[in-house]
This record gives structure tokens, sequence and C-alpha cells, in this order.
């Protein structure tokens, strides 16, 4: 008698419907310097960028796509004449309109006028918790005090307000000043994002790079002020990958929940997206919006799970985190499709960590972010 064949368990499907949150990275100018800026170190100069009436068309197709949020990015966005032409669209169309700005290029007159157009919401970059640590690293110079007019002119206006802070070596230890600087603002909402190593960022591992020891007391720090402030901030947190034994969901699964579109009008499952060499983006001058997230080659490149290698393709974590992050996976293996090397099952989990751990005892100096001229 024959034995039987052995039963092997059939991977979970994994569906998608319409993307939910769309990034509009309207521009790369930006007065910033930022050493941690997640924009492509080749940058999209003013002449490549899509026109208003493009722009306009998209946020169109978007909602007719089914996205509901619409995140207006950069670069710096209110470097774009055409800000407020862009918020009546998304208003017209139904979309919610976050702005997500440094604040530098608005004034009390422009932010009066964005919301007269129909501005949901604004989300403002926090480079440090006064004037001398922000503009160090944002490289501009005044830009802390104007971050604190536009936070007045934005609560004044009655705007919901989200504080974003990049947390690293250089400024983790100050959390606790940040969160009750966040309270003073006004803002119903912070967001406190360990650097995330892609990027300029990934040219600054050895002067950003926290240690192990700073990353775990932040999360703790993070724990007890959501417990303290229920009701008056609610804290939004991106731990540290290097330092950890499994990775986050990234974008909730790729090409599942959102789609940023780029100051030329390629389309990407993600911001880093583009540092995958062999995956080729589509144009919203050239394919419409929803052919594109349903069918093109870049979005479908690592939807689902059949193309996991193992150990993920056997791992229970596997509808949790979707395998983790595939350019982070790009720039520490080679290989997009590997497992996350911040995955402990990896066998590059050992080897990133005494990277990390070599970059956070480092001093490196700071490489900002320039504008091609």
């Amino acid at each position: 008698m024959d034995a039987p064949t052995p039963q092997t368990e059939p991977m979970p499907t994994i569906t998608y419907g319409p993307p939910i949150a769309m990034l509009a990275e309207v521009t790369h100018r930006c007065p910033l310097s930022c050493p941690y800026c997640s924009n492509p170190l080749e940058l999209t100069k003013r002449d490549g960028e899509l026109s208003t009436e493009i722009w306009v068309d998209v946020f169109r197709q978007a909602a007719e796509l089914g996205v509901l949020q619409m995140h207006l990015s950069g670069g710096e966005p209110a470097s774009r004449r055409d800000l407020e032409d862009m918020i009546t669209a998304c208003r017209d169309h139904d979309l919610y309109s976050n702005l997500i700005t440094s604040g530098i290029g608005l004034t009390e007159k422009r932010m009066v006028e964005l919301k007269k157009r129909g501005l949901d919401h604004v989300q403002l970059s926090l480079q440090g918790v006064d004037a001398e640590m922000a503009d160090l690293i944002g490289g501009y110079k005044g830009g802390y005090s104007r971050k604190m007019q536009v936070a007045e002119w934005t609560t004044a206006l009655d705007l919901p307000l989200t504080l974003n802070a990049v947390v690293h070596e250089k400024n983790i230890d100050r959390l606790p000043e940040m969160i009750d600087l966040a309270v003073a603002m006004g803002a119903r909402r912070l967001e406190v994002a360990t650097v995330q190593f892609h990027g300029w960022a990934d040219k600054n591992r050895a002067a950003l790079m926290p240690t192990r020891e700073q990353a775990k007391l932040c999360g703790q720090r993070v724990a007890e002020a959501r417990e303290r402030l229920k009701g008056v901030l609610v804290i939004d947190y991106v731990p540290a990958d290097h330092h950890a034994d499994y990775p986050k969901p990234c974008m909730g699964g790729w090409g599942s929940t959102g789609l940023n579109v780029v100051p030329d009008g390629r389309v990407m499952p993600c911001h880093a997206a583009h540092t995958i060499p062999h995956l080729v983006f589509d144009n919203v001058k050239d394919r419409p919006l929803a052919d594109i997230w349903e069918h093109s080659s870049a979005f479908n490149a690592y939807r689902g799970f059949d193309w996991m290698p193992e150990p993920c393709r056997s791992c229970d974590r596997k509808t949790r985190d979707f395998g983790g992050c595939r350019c982070q996976a790009m720039a520490l293996t080679g290989d997009a499709a590997a497992t996350d090397p911040v995955c402990i099952k990896s066998p590059m989990h050992a080897q990133l960590q005494a990277m990390a751990q070599a970059d956070a005892e480092g001093d490196g100096e700071l490489t900002y972010r320039t504008m091609p001229t």
C-alpha cells in the first residue's frame, strides 16, 4: 500500500481593495536640509514636477479609485504656489486633506486661505525642542521660530494639528520635552518616529543611530506618556527597526492600503520603493491611476505571500508583518525578496544588530540633504 501523500497547508489568501490613503509628493524642493530626509538622493528639479492640471486630475482619479485621505508632502509642499488649488481639488473630490509641512513658506494670510479652500489637517515637522537643536538638524536658521508661529496659526484656525518628531541619537534623550512641547503647542497628536535609514538617513547612520538602550527607554517613555495623557494627546510610535527582533508590518503589506505619487508622476507602493532596482514604476502621465494600482508589475511584485522565501513562507507571523520591509531587505541583503534582517529568523539578523551597535557607537559628521543646482 502506498504511503499517503503529505498534505501541505494552503497559503492564506490576501485580498486588497482600494487604497485608503495617497501620499502626494508634490515637490522635492525644500528650504530645510534634514539629514534624515526620506526623499531619494536623486531629487526631482522644479522643471520635472507635474503641473497643477495633472495633479488636480490625479486627485480626481484617486477619489474615484476609493482613496479617502490625501497627504500632501514633499519636500516642502508650500514651495508650490499652486498649493491652494490642490487643496481646493481635494475638497471638490471629497478627499480629506493633510498638509505635511515644515512650516517654512506659510504665512498667516496663506493659512487662512488654505482653511478657506478646505484644508482639513496640518502635520508639522519638529526637528528639536529648541532653536539650537531644530535649526542644527534642519540646516535652516530661524526655522524653529517659524514653526511655532505656524502652530499658533493652525490652532487659532481650529485646524487639527499633528506634530511629527523624528527621533535619533542626537535628540532621543529629550523625548519628555518633546511630549510636553506638543501639549503646550495644542497638538492633538504626536508621532514619535525613530529615524528610518532610507534616503539621506542612510548616509548618516553613524551620526543618527540611537543605541539599543536609548531605543528601549524611548519605548518606555512613550508608553508612560500615552497612559498619562489619555484624552489630551494621542501618541503614535514608530520604534527603532535595527534594535528590534521582528519587523513592522511595513505599509500594512506591500500594495495593500496606500500609494505614493512622486513629483515627476511615478507611482510607487512606498516612499523608498525606488531603491529596488528591478522594479519599473508607471507614470500617471502615461497610465490611469486605477490601472497602475491594480495591474502594474511594481505593485504586484510583493503582494500576498507567494513571493515569500523560507522562513517567511511558513512563519505564523506572515499575516501580521507581511514579511517586513522590502526596501530594507534590498538595502541590507541585496535581495528585495529576502527575509527582512530585522527579523530574528533572518540569517543576517546578528550582523544587522552588530552594524547598528557599531553605528550607534560612532560619531559621524552630518551629511545634509541638498537640492541639485
